[in-house]
This record gives C-alpha cells, structure tokens and sequence, in this order.
C-alpha cells in the first residue's frame, strides 16, 4: 500500500468510526474527537471533521497530505450505548498504539455487526420499565402490573406496526393514543387504580430520552446547529405524544360523557 492509499484507508476508518458513534447515540464533541484522534494518531495532521446531527464531512490534505473529501449521511436509528463504548475503547486502544490498521478494520466492522437486544429481550424490558416507572409515580401492585402489560404491548406494536409501516410522527401519535386507551380500559375494569401512575408507565417508553440529553449537552459544547436538531426532533416527540393522549381522552369522554378521575 503506497502512501496516498495508506492516508485515504485511514481517513476511511476515522469516518466509519465516526458514522458508528454518530448513528447509536454519541454526543456531536465525541464524534468529532474519535475521528481526530484516530487521524492524528497515524500521522494525519491537516484532517478536519465537521459532524452534524446526521451527517459527517471530513476533508484533508495540504502540501505534504494527499487530497481527500467525504461527506458520508447518517442515518438516524435507535440508540445502542454498548456500540459507542466499544469504539471508544478501540480509539483509547489505537491511542495507546495497540492496533494497526488491518486490526483497526476489523474491529470496526465487528462492532457494526453486533447484534442488537432480541426482540423479546427487549419487549420484557419494556413491560418492567413501565411497572418501574408506575410504582415511582405512587402507582400500587395493581397498577404496576397493569404497566407491565401494557409497556409489552406497546413495544410490541413499535416493533411489529409501527416502526415499519409509519412515519415517526404517526408511530408516536398511535402509540400514546394505545397506551391511553389501555390505561383506561384497565382503570374502568377495576385492575388498575391510578391511572396517571398507568398512563405514565407507558408513556415513559416512548420519550426520547437520550436525543434530549444529547440536545442539552450539544447546546452547551457550543454544536448550537446540531443541538437545536436534536432538541426539535425531541420536541417533536412530546408534541406528539401529548396530542395522543389528549385525542384519546377527549375521544374516551365525548363518547361516554363521564368524568375519568
């Protein structure tokens, strides 16, 4: 391998790096570190990265360094937090100068292969957090249990329904809307006995925790376009939820004209 493929394959790596901690999770700043690092570690000293909440430009190249321009899209997907700390180890690894390139390849593409959570790992997951959630919003036994059914339902309907076949704005709406009704077709049976404790149990699944920390932290490291992205993609989500939940109460009470509390 000459010099000019050698720069380009390890320009290559630091972006695939990059796309790998972008896409499960990673604050903008660290994106941006992992990607300089692994450059400045081999010997690439005019690269520069720009990273945006779903995309990632990387140029180089000056007297001494070959020419190199990328702009690779990043596909926004759910968060795998196990995916990000693998590729921080490997850049503290390539650091410390423990890989070579041909090492640093396949541990890449290792970590992109992982799998993620079996399905039903995580619908059982699911349901436990919302009886977790129900019991911390001053629900009893019955409303915990309550919230384990229906945050399993829910997941799966996410995961079957509505994450395939709906946008995600749609998939929100019907999700909370689901939820609300549940929660109250619970409530009206007598299983449950707090129904905000139920409807919070599930509702919690559906919001967007980690974009909204993301947003937050961005903001404050100075990625002002990056963070606004997040916090209005976070926003949107609650907008969402809330006119889920408030079509299906009103729905429920213009229907039976009673007073759910």
């Amino acid at each position: 391998m000459d010099h000019a493929q050698q720069e380009r394959e390890i320009l290559l790596l630091a972006l695939k790096a990059g796309k790998i901690l972008l896409e499960n999770g990673a604050e903008i700043f660290r994106v941006e570190e992992t990607v300089d690092r692994i450059c400045r570690h081999y010997g690439l000293k005019s690269a520069s990265a720009f990273v945006l909440s779903n995309g990632i430009f990387l140029t180089s190249g000056d007297e001494e360094e070959t020419q190199f321009a990328k702009v690779q899209q990043i596909p926004v997907n759910n968060a795998n937090l196990s995916r990000v700390t693998e590729v921080n180890d490997l850049s503290r690894r390539i650091e410390a100068g423990e890989c070579s390139l041909a090492e640093v390849r396949r541990e890449l593409e290792r970590i992109q292969s992982m799998p993620d959570f079996p399905p039903h790992l995580q619908i059982l997951a699911a349901g436990a957090s919302g009886a977790c959630f129900s019991i911390m919003f001053h629900g009893g036994l019955p409303d915990a249990v309550c919230s384990f059914f229906i945050g399993v339902l829910l997941y799966l309907y996410l995961l079957k329904i509505g994450k395939p076949h709906f946008s995600k704005i749609v998939c929100n709406i019907l999700g909370s809307a689901w939820v609300t009704a549940m929660s109250i077709f619970c409530y009206r049976l007598g299983l449950g006995h707090h129904l905000e404790a139920m409807m919070i149990g599930g509702i919690i699944l559906m919001v967007p925790g980690v974009a909204f920390t993301n947003a937050i932290r961005d903001v404050a490291d100075g990625d002002y376009i990056s963070g606004s992205v997040r916090m209005l993609d976070a926003v949107l989500v609650f907008f969402c939820i809330a006119l889920g939940v408030g079509c299906m109460m009103t729905l429920y009470q213009t229907v039976t004209g009673g007073v759910l509390l």
